[in-house]
C-alpha cells in the first residue's frame, strides 16, 4: 500500500514532472485530467475538480463540478516517456462536491459488486486473454486495415512479422509491474494475444484500460496501429477477451473439488450456471458495439451457444484443465476487447454472486462440437444462443432486473441510449457490401 509520502518520494527520485489523472467513462474509453507535479499535493489531497457534463453518462451541466480521487496503489511511471521529465499516471475514483460516489462511475461499480463478494467471505480474481490486430499505417502515419503480417496461430519470426513489437509491449508491461503468462501470433493475419497473471478483479480491471493504452502507444512507436476492434477482417477469427475466473475465501480457492469429474466444486457449479443464466442480459456490456456481434459467426474460434463443457473450445464457458487446486477456474470466452472491463467484470460476478445466492443449477456439460448439431438437436438439449446484434442485446438488457439492479436505472438508461445512437447510426449507414450486392442486381 502507497502512502502520500511514497508518492512524493518516487515522484521527487523518478524526476517526475508531469501526472495524469486518470479515469474511464461510461463506454470504457480512458479520459485524463494532466497536471505538472506543482499540483501534486491538492492531487493527492482530493482537490482536482473538473467538468463532468462533458464525460458521456455521468451528469449534467446543472451539476458538473466532479473531484477525482487517486488511488495511491495505482501510481506507475510510463516507460516509454523521457528518462528526464518523467510522466506518471494515477487511477482515480470520481466524487461529488459533497463528498459522496458518483453512481455512474464504472469503477465505482465493480467496487460496488466487488464489495457484496467480500460480504458474502469471497475474492473474485480474474485473469484476462487480451487479442488485437497489428496494421500497416498509410505513408502520413494513418491506419490501414493491410496486417502486418501473414502469420498464423502461434507462428513465429519471419512469418510473424509483429514479434518485436510484441516484445516490447510485454518488457513494457513488466517495467509497470504485470506478470505476463504468455504472448503469441494468433490464427488471424496481424493477429496477436498477451495473457497477463490474474489478480483482484479491481487491479484486473485498472490492468486491462492501462494493456489498451500501452499496446496503441508501442504499437505506434513502431510505425504500426494496434486496434482491438473485435472484428476488423471478415472471414478471419476476431479479436475477444476471454475471462478467467475463480473465487477465493480464507486464501483457498474455492472453485476446486478433487472428487467432481471437472475439479469444480458445488461453489463453481452455481457461479457457472449464474453466469450462463444471465450472460444474454449483459450482452450489450461484454460485447458492446455493432462489431462485436460480427464475431459470433461458427467456425472463428468464437462461441454462438449459451453452454459450458469441461474441454470442448467452441463452447461460452469452458473448463481449462488444472494440475492443482489453487489453479481451477472457469473460462467466459464471449467478452471482447471493446468492453468497459469495469462494468463487464461486475456484470459476471454479479451474475456469478446470484447463481449461488439463487441455488442456481448448472446444465450438463455440451461435449460434443454444438456447431454439428440441427436446430432440434440444440433444443432438445435446452441450448440457446447469443444474441446475434447490438441491437438485440440492448432489447433484452432493457427488460432485465437483473442490469437494473447492477447498474441502477439512471446509468442504465444513459448507457441504453448511448448505444441505441450507435446502432441506430449502424442502420443508416450504406456499406460497401450492399453496393456490390444490390446496386446492379436490382
Amino acid at each position: 500500500m502507497l502512502t502520500k509520502q511514497d508518492i512524493f518520494d518516487l515522484v521527487e527520485e523518478e524526476d517526475v514532472r508531469f501526472i495524469r489523472l486518470q479515469f474511464t467513462d461510461m463506454l470504457g474509453t480512458m479520459r485524463n485530467l494532466a497536471i505538472t507535479t506543482s499540483r501534486l499535493e491538492d492531487a493527492l489531497d482530493n482537490l482536482c475538480m473538473f467538468d463532468g457534463s462533458s464525460i458521456m453518462g455521468f451528469v449534467g451541466v446543472e451539476e458538473s463540478d466532479l473531484y477525482l480521487h487517486p488511488d495511491f496503489d495505482t501510481f506507475e511511471i510510463f516507460p516509454w516517456r523521457p528518462h528526464q521529465g518523467k510522466v506518471a499516471r494515477l487511477i482515480c475514483d470520481v466524487y461529488k462536491p459533497d463528498g459522496t460516489r458518483l453512481e455512474s462511475d464504472p469503477r465505482y461499480i465493480l467496487q460496488t459488486v466487488v464489495k457484496e463478494a467480500e460480504e458474502m467471505g469471497y475474492k473474485f480474481n480474474v485473469g484476462p486473454e487480451c487479442e488485437f490486430f497489428l496494421f500497416n499505417t498509410d505513408e502520413r502515419g494513418n491506419p490501414t486495415t493491410e496486417p502486418h503480417d501473414n502469420a498464423g496461430y502461434f507462428d513465429l519470426a519471419p512469418l510473424d512479422n509483429g514479434e518485436n513489437c510484441r516484445r516490447e509491449i510485454c518488457l513494457t508491461l513488466e517495467d509497470m509491474g504485470y506478470k505476463i503468462e504468455a504472448s503469441h501470433h494468433e490464427m488471424a493475419p496481424g493477429q496477436h494475444e498477451i495473457t497477463f497473471r490474474y489478480d483482484d478483479a479491481l487491479k484486473t480491471a485498472d490492468r486491462i484500460v492501462t494493456f489498451r493504452t500501452v499496446v496503441k502507444t508501442i504499437a505506434k512507436r513502431n510505425g504500426l496501429h494496434a486496434t482491438f476492434m473485435p472484428k476488423p477482417i471478415a472471414g478471419v477469427s476476431g479479436s475477444g477477451m476471454h475471462l478467467t475466473m475463480s473465487l477465493e475465501k480464507d486464501g483457498k480457492n474455492v472453485f476446486y473439488n478433487e472428487n467432481d469429474s471437472s475439479k469444480l466444486s458445488d461453489t463453481a457449479h452455481k457461479f457457472t450456471a449464474g453466469l450462463l443464466k444471465y450472460t444474454p442480459d449483459m450482452a450489450c456490456f461484454t460485447n458492446p458495439t455493432v462489431n462485436s456481434y460480427k464475431r459470433f459467426i461458427p467456425g472463428y474460434e468464437a462461441p454462438c451457444y449459451i453452454s459450458w463443457s469441461e474441454s470442448n473450445r467452441s463452447l461460452l464457458v469452458r473448463v481449462p484443465s488444472s494440475k492443482k487446486p489453487g489453479d481451477a477456474r472457469i473460462e467466459l470466452r464471449s467478452p471482447d476487447p471493446t468492453a468497459n472491463p469495469y462494468l463487464a467484470l461486475a456484470a459476471c460476478l454479479k451474475a456469478g454472486l446470484k447463481g449461488i445466492k439463487d441455488n442456481e443449477t448448472l446444465p450438463p456439460s455440451i461435449d460434443v462440437n454444438i456447431y454439428n448439431l440441427s436446430d432440434k438437436e440444440r433444443e432438445a438439449l435446452g441450448v440457446k444462443s447469443l444474441p446475434i446484434s447490438l441491437n438485440e442485446a440492448i432489447k433484452i438488457a432493457r427488460k432485465s432486473e437483473f442490469i437494473s439492479e447492477l447498474l441502477g436505472d439512471k446509468f442504465a438508461s444513459s448507457y441504453f441510449e448511448a448505444k441505441e445512437e450507435e446502432y441506430g447510426e449502424y442502420r443508416r449507414t450504406i456499406n460497401q457490401w450492399e453496393i456490390e450486392k444490390y446496386l446492379i442486381a436490382y
